[in-house]
């Protein structure tokens, strides 16, 4: 989506080449193969574990983290993989979303027109939004020290990265919609009139 925007707004001229069907294609399968692979090595180094205590996790999810604390062997290794993964792939995903909009905004100031900016602004505002919830939500659920690791704490977490984030997607992409944000004012309005 960062590359579709920058396409859209950085070379608009160009973009029906730039984001052709071939190109998302390569875009998805890249996406789906570093995921596919990221997921696989974990497992990988899951299969290795021990397992000889108590077999429920407090969480409310089956993720890496949490499924690691349960291990009655060594899980140094495990954590290593994980957070070599998530350092890698997260922050070259993360750069490469930052040095797009790095570009977008950059080229977005030059535009000399207020209604110009606004409207190429807000061409990417709804993605940025969603980046932002979920990459500080990621960001928390797999870095945070496992001192500072509290049941609820990685509930709330983990509700937001895989529940309310995924959750608000379409309606933060839906605001966009003049409907909808008509039918969201007088939503507020109605409230406004309850106090």
């Amino acid at each position: 989506m960062a590359y579709d925007r920058y396409a859209a707004i950085c070379d608009p001229l160009c973009y029906m080449d730039t984001m052709s069907k071939g190109i998302c294609v390569q875009l998805v399968s890249g996406a789906w193969a570093i995921g596919f692979i990221d997921a696989l090595i974990n497992t990988v180094f899951a299969l290795e574990l021990h397992f000889c205590g108590p077999n429920q996790i407090s969480h409310f999810s089956c993720e890496l983290p949490p499924l690691l604390q349960l291990s009655c062997t060594d899980t140094l290794t495990n954590q290593v993989v994980l957070f070599t993964s998530v350092v890698i792939l997260g922050s070259s995903s993360f750069l490469f979303t930052l040095i797009s909009y790095i570009h977008i905004i950059s080229t977005i100031l030059r535009i000399r027109s207020a209604e110009g900016r606004r409207k190429a602004f807000s061409t990417c505002s709804s993605h940025l939004i969603v980046v932002g919830l979920l990459y500080l939500t990621a960001f928390f659920q797999y870095t945070k020290p496992s001192s500072v690791s509290s049941v609820v704490l990685d509930e709330m977490f983990s509700i937001q990265y895989s529940i309310v984030t995924p959750m608000l997607n379409p309606i933060i992409y839906s605001l966009k919609n003049k409907e909808v944000k008509t039918a969201v004012g007088k939503m507020l309005r109605k409230f406004k009139f309850l106090k």
